[in-house]
C-alpha cells in the first residue's frame, strides 16, 4: 500500500511516457487495493488528493480515474452516503473546471445512488435537469442510462405508466446506439419487472431469461442468480 501511494504521488514529467505509465498503474493499483481493504475514507480522500494531477493530464484519462474511484467506493460496504457526498463534491469540481462530459456521467451515477437511498424526489429532480442538457447534446448512450434509472424510480413510486414510458424511450435509444451487454441485461430485467406488474408472466420470463444468459456470459454471478430467481417466480405465478 505504501509503495503504491508513493508511486501514485511521485513527481513525474508529463512528457515522459514511461514515468506517466508507472504513475497511472500505481494509481489504479492503489484504488483497487483500498477498495479490497474496505478503506472508504481513504478512497474518498484520494479523489481530492489527485485533482492537481487531473489538471495536467487529458480530460479522457481524468474521467477514467474519477469514475474508477467512485465505482470502487461502491464496492465498499455501507458507503452509500459517502458515495453520494463524493459525487456531489466531484460535480462541484467539474463545474469549476468546466468538465461537462464528466459532470454528466457523475450526475447519472448520483441519480442512481439517490434511487438506492430511496430519495426518489431528489433522483427525479436531478434526472429532469440532466435530461434537458443531454437532449441538447444528443448524448444517446448517457440518455439511455438515465432513462433506465428514471424507469426504476417511477416503478418504485408505483407510477407504472411513467415507468413504462421511460423504459420504452430507453429501449428505443438502445436500438439506435451500441448498448453494452450489462446495460442491455439491466434493460431486460426492468422490462421483465414491468411485464410481471401487468401479470404477463410469460413475457416477463423471456426477458429475465435474456438477462440471465447475459449475466452468465459476463460472469456476474449475483445478478445472474437474481435473474434466475425472477424466472422461477414467473414459473410459479404462471402455474
Amino acid at each position: 500500500l505504501t509503495h503504491y501511494r508513493q508511486a501514485a504521488f511521485a513527481q513525474v514529467s508529463v512528457s515522459s511516457a514511461e514515468d506517466m505509465k508507472v504513475k497511472e498503474h500505481a494509481i489504479q493499483s492503489l484504488v483497487k487495493l483500498l477498495a479490497k481493504l474496505h478503506r472508504g475514507d481513504e478512497l474518498s480522500n484520494l479523489l481530492s488528493e489527485l485533482r492537481p494531477f487531473f489538471e495536467v493530464i487529458p480530460k479522457a484519462k481524468t474521467a477514467k480515474y474519477v469514475r474508477l474511484i467512485i465505482e470502487s467506493l461502491g464496492e465498499v460496504p455501507n458507503t452509500l452516503d459517502r458515495q453520494i457526498a463524493l459525487c456531489e463534491d466531484s460535480i462541484t469540481w467539474c463545474r469549476e473546471q468546466k468538465r461537462t462530459f464528466l459532470r454528466h456521467r457523475i450526475q447519472s451515477r448520483l441519480a442512481s445512488l439517490l434511487f438506492e437511498k430511496r430519495d426518489y424526489t431528489g433522483s427525479l429532480v436531478l434526472i429532469g435537469q440532466l435530461m434537458r442538457e443531454l437532449r441538447k447534446l444528443d448524448d444517446k448512450p448517457l440518455i439511455l442510462e438515465v432513462q433506465l434509472t428514471e424507469s426504476r424510480v417511477q416503478h418504485a413510486l408505483r407510477n407504472i405508466p411513467k415507468a413504462k414510458a421511460s423504459l420504452t424511450s430507453a429501449r428505443t435509444v438502445a436500438n439506435a446506439v451500441y448498448c453494452p451487454p450489462q446495460l442491455q441485461a439491466a434493460i431486460d430485467i426492468q422490462s421483465g419487472v414491468l411485464s410481471a406488474e401487468e401479470r404477463d408472466y410469460r413475457t416477463a420470463f423471456s426477458y429475465f431469461y435474456e438477462a440471465f444468459e447475459a449475466y452468465s456470459s459476463l460472469n456476474e454471478a449475483s445478478l445472474g442468480v437474481r435473474a434466475l430467481q425472477y424466472m422461477l417466480l414467473c414459473k410459479i405465478m404462471n402455474n
